[in-house]
C-alpha cells in the first residue's frame, strides 16, 4: 500500500475538522489548501452577488492561488480531498489545486461537508481536472458525523 494524503480546504473550520479524523483514521498525511489571499467574512457572504466567493464561483476558469504546495506529490498513490460545498460542487480553489499536479494512476476520494447539499457533480469536475486519475464520486460528511462514523467511511477506501 502506497502513502495516503488527505487535502482539505476549509472555510469554517468544519471540514478541517473532518479532514483531521480521516488522516487519524487511515495513516495519512495532511495538507491543508490555504488560498494565498485568506477568505474574509465579507467573501464568503454568498448572499452578495458581489462577494468575492460568489464572483470566483460564477467564472468556471477561476483559479485562486494557493499558499503553498505538496512537496514530492508524486509520493501518494490515494488522495483524499476535502472542501465545503459552494453552489452544489467544489470551491474553485480546489480546482486550483487538481491542476496544480500530476494525478496520474493516483485514486482521489473527495469528500465534502455541508449543512446538507449534496457533493454534486464535483468528482466528475474533477476527475476532467485530472484525466489521468481515477476519481471517485466522492460523499458528503455531516458536521455533525462522529469520529467513528467518518473512520468507518474513510477505511473503505484503503
Amino acid at each position: 500500500m502506497g502513502r495516503i494524503l488527505v487535502a482539505y480546504f476549509s472555510a469554517s473550520g468544519v471540514t478541517a475538522r473532518v479532514a483531521s479524523e480521516i488522516a487519524s483514521a487511515v495513516g495519512a498525511d495532511i495538507f491543508e489548501i490555504v488560498p494565498a489571499q485568506p477568505y474574509t467574512k465579507a467573501d464568503l457572504n454568498w448572499l452578495d452577488k458581489k462577494s468575492r466567493s460568489t464572483v470566483e464561483m460564477k467564472d468556471r476558469n477561476c483559479r485562486p492561488e494557493i499558499a503553498s504546495k505538496v512537496y514530492d506529490m508524486e509520493q501518494y498513490d490515494t488522495v483524499f480531498v476535502g472542501f465545503p460545498v459552494w453552489w452544489y460542487r467544489e470551491p474553485s480553489i480546489i480546482d486550483t489545486f487538481m491542476e496544480a499536479y500530476d494525478f496520474d494512476g493516483v485514486k482521489i476520494i473527495p469528500f465534502c461537508t455541508s449543512g446538507g447539499s449534496r457533493i454534486g457533480d464535483s468528482g466528475k469536475n474533477m476527475q476532467a481536472l485530472a484525466p489521468g486519475a481515477k476519481v471517485l464520486p466522492g460523499e458528503r460528511i455531516s458536521a455533525k458525523a462522529s469520529a467513528a462514523e467518518v473512520k468507518k467511511w474513510a477505511e473503505q477506501y484503503i
